[in-house]
């Protein structure tokens, strides 16, 4: 029988005092966005999930999925593929072909600035709220990566670094397909674009051109290029509204846009404003690609709108086919347009 001798006694009380002490939790390393001084002075903060914040280890595994094949099916496509940095994470084509071969007939949308995405709808036709959302439908569209989500998950858990890195992530080894997008997504948040020559110029750091800054006030007047409403201005560093609108492609509509998903007629043929950030890297134009060249963008809205049920109010020249720009002021307008270019963006992404 143990006797309780004064070892005894001080030893058990040392094991209860360490029963009791409390294993550390593995944390993450925080790694909060790294918001540009123009953002902060004029729009609101940007959208990040509670269930979700940015962390060092969540960012550099989003990075890799988002570079990895082992996505699609067959081993042979990544998200890259069609969101290539050097286009600001769009593709040059007009439509990106999946692994089977077979074309969509939308263009890929650039990928910048998401996190400000207020009302996160996806998509060109808003067909998927938040961008962790987002990210689920490409690996399973026929389309696309036409893979399954079960097949994904059991690739990614026998693969010799993935489950330590989703350790390192988020707490577990164990992989599914919601740690898989919410990596994604951590990534796609860090991908910022404000250094633009434009960018520069409303910090006094270059000036502008003649020739551009008229640019800008074609762009900014009412009378003349109207463009504003739409697609923000100094004010506003996201240019774009994130709203969809009807902008007078089509006299008949035959790609429902956003009627398709809300199932209202007053919805068909609306898109989301893209940014006119990035034009210099980012043609072709427009949702379905249908404009390779800035200077046919430009001419649309000039002279090339068609009238539709669904027309946008703000295309407020329709009757007159659009603004009717001279063409100085197309020239301007085009030069202003592309000081929105990022070029340290597509350097170091």
């Amino acid at each position: 029988m143990l006797k309780w001798t004064p070892y005894y006694i001080l030893l058990f009380f040392v094991c209860l005092s360490c029963s009791n002490e409390s294993v550390d939790e593995y944390v993450p390393t925080p790694s909060p966005l790294q918001i540009p001084q123009l953002f902060q002075d004029n729009i609101l903060a940007p959208v990040i999930p509670t269930n979700n914040p940015q962390t060092v280890e969540g960012i550099a595994l989003g990075k890799k999925l988002f570079s990895d094949p082992i996505l699609s099916a067959d081993n042979s496509q990544a998200c890259v593929n069609c969101h290539a940095p050097e286009n600001a994470f769009t593709d040059p084509d007009r439509f990106s072909d999946g692994i089977d071969g077979l074309l969509g007939n939308r263009n890929s949308m650039p990928l910048f600035n998401l996190a400000w995405n207020y009302d996160e709808k996806f998509f060109w036709d808003g067909r998927v709220f938040s961008l962790e959302h987002q990210a689920f439908q490409p690996v399973t569209d026929p389309l696309e990566m036409h893979n399954t989500w079960a097949q994904v998950e059991q690739r990614l858990q026998q693969h010799i670094e993935y489950p330590n890195l989703f350790e390192r992530a988020f707490g577990t080894s164990t992989i599914d397909s919601t740690l898989v997008t919410k990596a994604i997504a951590q990534f796609e948040r860090t991908l910022i674009s404000s250094n633009s020559k434009f960018d520069k110029y409303l910090l006094g750091e270059v000036t502008l051109t003649p020739q551009e800054l008229n640019g800008f006030n074609v762009f900014m007047d009412e009378t003349k290029g109207d463009c504003f409403h739409c697609h923000g201005s100094d004010k506003n560093p996201l240019w774009t509204d994130n709203i969809f609108h009807n902008n007078g492609l089509d006299a008949t509509i035959t790609d429902l846009g956003l009627g398709k998903v809300t199932g209202d007629p007053a919805d068909n043929g609306k898109f989301k404003s893209p940014s006119l950030r990035n034009l210099a890297f980012t043609a072709p134009y427009m949702h379905d690609g249908r404009f390779a060249t800035l200077d046919e963008v430009i001419n649309h809205y000039s002279e090339g709108l068609q009238n539709s049920p669904t027309i946008d109010p703000l295309m407020k020249k329709v009757d007159q086919g659009g603004v009717q720009l001279s063409t100085q002021d197309k020239a301007d307008l085009k030069a202003f347009l592309l000081t929105l270019s990022d070029y340290h963006f597509i350097d170091n992404n």
